[in-house]
């Protein structure tokens, strides 16, 4: 282990999660679609030239895990200044399918290779059956979009790419933004090695990479040794899909163990293992100190392990737009359960709009588990998303698309001696024909409360029709059509309480 003055330490983690930060203000700034500059559906992260992630900003936390093996996809390819690489394959260091990855390396002035800016966007749309690229009932990946495996990201790249998704104008720009943001990752880390020379760079790096993997060994050490089971389901589209985990503590070490979850299945709720892993590691953070950088270091007291061709470490063609969304919750939420916590909404309450004229998504905050000490916070995006909303003011200017209601969902949170965070209300009326999608959880299972705290309230999904006065209540996953005049209703689920009332 590298170790350097403990100030040296606190002062070069400070500087690379400054070009963190940098990076992603130049990407929310730059980019054309909603998604990125209001919803700031994206991340950055930067990594030494082996490839070893040593800073991510506080960003979105199912890229956690997963950002890596996008680097470790291109690492082995020959690298020059100015050249950047695209890819979006879930089986090749991807997630699903819109979130679209640019790594791009970063030299000394010698030339020299000093490491790589990366960033991951969620774009609005990136091909595929439906507007959204984020079907309810895919079985297969082609089925979710344009697969991009790892590849020069240039001129042609844009074109080629872009041209097969839906407003391909808006693509090119969010693409350039991206570009934008690692320019801007690449310049940094460059300045940095002129200031501490290549080999006190490097040194830096590794010095930061290791004091988290202290911290974190530290953390996991004061946690009693033992398993610690837990069970869980997934809301599949006919039936409820368990999940299984065995936290496995030992000395400063943890391993989550999947074993006895389901195999993966003929739908969408499937991950690669990246994906789980990201749960995990987001856990790590939860159960350890959120002050300790967010590097690879903290994540090396942890081993996954997930069966290959399990739901959670899924083999390729299978469908998975779903399971970085919602399964990464339901894996996050189980990794809590094991240790005691309560628990959140579980869900991101995905919902897609649109035509041949425009895409929407959206990912909809609920009710936060309450704690030990203190009540859960309300209409809150939980656990592995950590996006905004789009405001009314901006759907309604950008979108063929009325805001008929946004609100809190009134006591929808667990009740307990600390109650459970509630969730929120949004209604939406179509101003044209478009299709939806709906991909949520915790609409048949509520999230638990914990140390007799009680569950939230579970989510509901409903639609008007226009002329209609009842609304219809829909399935956890479902898309169809809205005609102009019908509205879609989402209520969010709460959070679990804590403590007996």
């Amino acid at each position: 282990m590298t170790h350097l003055d403990p100030i040296e330490i606190r002062i070069a983690a400070g500087a690379f999660a400054s070009v963190c930060e940098e990076m992603g203000a130049v990407l929310i700034r730059s980019a054309h679609s909603a998604n990125i500059k209001e919803r700031r559906d994206c991340s950055a992260a930067v990594f030494d030239r082996d490839g070893v992630m040593v800073m991510q900003a506080e960003h979105i936390p199912v890229h956690l895990g997963s950002m890596p093996a996008s680097v470790r996809a291109v690492i082995g390819h020959e690298h020059r200044p100015g050249v950047s690489w695209l890819l979006n394959d879930p089986y090749s260091g991807g997630t699903h399918l819109p979130d679209i990855t640019v790594v791009t390396p970063a030299f000394d002035d010698a030339g020299g290779l000093i490491g790589f800016a990366a960033n991951r966007a969620h774009h609005a749309d990136v091909g595929g059956r439906i507007p959204g690229s984020m079907p309810a009932d895919s079985i297969e990946l082609s089925e979710e979009g344009v697969v991009i495996p790892p590849r020069v990201l240039d001129e042609e790249a844009i074109e080629e790419v872009t041209s097969r998704m839906r407003q391909p104008d808006q693509r090119r720009a969010d693409l350039r933004a991206q570009l934008a943001a690692n320019r801007a990752g690449t310049e940094r880390l460059s300045d940095l090695a002129r200031q501490r020379g290549t080999g006190g760079l490097a040194s830096a790096m590794a010095g930061v990479v290791d004091y988290a993997e202290r911290r974190t060994r530290t953390c996991i050490a004061g946690i009693e040794d033992g398993e610690y089971p837990a069970t869980d389901f997934l809301e599949g589209p006919e039936n409820n899909i368990e999940l299984k985990l065995t936290a496995i503590v030992k000395g400063s070490g943890i391993e989550f163990d999947f074993s006895g979850s389901s195999e993966q299945i003929r739908g969408n709720l499937n991950c690669p293992l990246a994906v789980t892993e990201s749960a995990c590691y987001f856990a790590i953070r939860v159960l350890t100190d959120p002050d300790i950088p967010a590097s690879a270091g903290a994540y090396r007291p942890v081993r996954v392990t997930a069966p290959a061709g399990s739901l959670l470490n899924a083999r390729p063609p299978a469908a998975v737009v779903a399971g970085n969304v919602e399964t990464s919750s339901r894996v996050a939420d189980l990794c809590l359960k094991a240790f005691g916590l309560a628990l959140g909404q579980g869900t991101m309450n995905n919902l897609t709009l649109g035509n041949d004229s425009f895409t929407y998504y959206e990912t909809l905050g609920g009710g936060q588990a309450a704690g030990p000490d203190d009540d859960g916070p309300d209409g809150v995006h939980v656990a592995m998303s950590n996006t905004l909303n789009t405001p009314i003011e901006a759907l309604e200017i950008e979108f063929p698309l009325r805001a008929i209601e946004y609100s809190i969902r009134r006591g929808s949170g667990g009740a307990g001696r600390h109650r459970g965070g509630d969730g929120l209300n949004r209604e939406i009326e179509a101003l044209e024909t478009m299709e939806y999608a709906l991909l949520t959880e915790r609409r048949r299972l509520a999230p638990d409360g914990a140390d007799g705290g009680e569950p939230g309230s579970k989510g509901r999904n409903l639609l008007t029709r226009s002329g209609e006065s009842s609304p219809a209540e829909l399935e956890p996953k479902v898309s169809g059509q809205l005609d102009a005049g019908d509205r879609l209703r989402i209520e969010t689920p709460g959070g679990g309480g804590h403590g007996r009332a």
